[in-house]
């Protein structure tokens, strides 16, 4: 396993985060899988060195941070493992239960905090940008958890640069804890970020994690073959599903078939080589997908390879900042 640090912050991580948002229990997610089923997974990402483990308050209605903490304390020291959780969405019904309020923010942190059976968070991110609350609100809350030792560092999830920014501002002007990670999406059938938040990221020394490298699973596999979860998930199908994105996926299945690997070794192995990229948060629910994803840390990608890998891609609509 390769370790980086996470932009410009002391914090070392994996090349690679197990993402978690495919572990726990939720009505009408037949797909996800419980604590017994998931720890032969955590148990395989540990034993090849992964060390990052991002789960977020809504995930499978909170039982992905219950997975998460209960599997890693079996497996290791907390000191360890780098666990990351996010705030934002709903987790409940009623008033204040989501959004990125002072009183949201401090109530959230401590149900993660239970859940995940810690006392603090190593990385803790805004899964989205708020629109009806003040980024020095947000900004201050945040800093404040860092002050009261429930939080290390901060980081933030999809929108649009410009909000990312004035979080980012407002943390410089008041003296105020600055993010260290962006978790946008980012894959061959979705390039969107680099117009703007990739280069930011870079200029800035924020590490970027992106999620969804695979596309969803679209380029770990030939064109119209789906995943049992696929033909169930109508997120998946209402984002990945576009004419456009065939000769990509063709264009990965030459490639893994030239080097005798399978496509998802190759769809991840263009994102591991962008140079803002950190630690791609890679989503599993076998142990070979683990297996793959590491060696895909080993896979060089020439640049005729690369040309070819990015030269069928198409612009499209921004997606999921909200």
């Amino acid at each position: 396993m390769d370790y980086a640090r996470l932009g410009s912050s002391g914090l070392e991580v994996s090349r690679l985060c197990l993402g978690t948002m495919s572990f726990g229990t939720a009505e009408g997610k037949p797909w996800l899988l419980p604590l017994a089923a998931a720890r032969p997974l955590y148990r395989r990402a540990w034993e090849q060195g992964i060390n990052f483990f991002d789960t977020a308050n809504m995930y499978a209605e909170g039982t992905s941070e219950e997975v998460t903490g209960e599997l890693l304390r079996e497996m290791a020291s907390r000191d360890e493992v780098v666990i990351a959780t996010k705030v934002y969405r709903a987790t409940r019904a009623g008033a204040n239960s989501q959004g990125l309020s002072r009183k949201a923010i401090m109530a959230e942190i401590d149900h993660s905090l239970r859940r995940l059976r810690t006392d603090y968070v190593d990385l803790y991110q805004i899964h989205r940008a708020d629109p009806n609350t003040s980024p020095e609100e947000t900004m201050e809350a945040l800093h404040d958890l860092i002050k009261a030792g429930k939080v290390r560092y901060i980081g933030a999830s999809s929108m649009y640069c410009w909000q990312f920014l004035r979080y980012q501002h407002a943390a410089e002007r008041n003296g105020w804890t600055r993010f260290v990670s962006m978790q946008n999406q980012l894959s061959l059938v979705y390039r969107e970020e680099e117009r703007e938040m990739l280069p930011a990221c870079r200029a800035d020394g924020v590490g970027v994690i992106p999620w969804s490298p695979l596309g969803a699973g679209k380029l770990a596999r030939p064109w119209r073959a789906a995943s049992e979860r696929a033909g169930i998930d109508p997120w998946r199908k209402s984002m990945y599903d576009q004419e456009t994105d065939q000769p990509i996926v063709a264009a990965v299945e030459r490639i893994a078939g030239t080097c005798g690997v399978p496509m998802a070794q190759v769809a991840l192995a263009w994102v591991l080589q962008v140079p803002a990229v950190t630690a791609p948060v890679i989503g599993v629910s076998r142990a070979e997908h683990i297996d793959t994803a590491v060696a895909a840390l080993s896979l060089k990608l020439p640049d005729d390879t690369v040309s070819e890998l990015e030269r069928h891609y198409r612009t499209r609509p921004v997606a999921r900042f909200s």
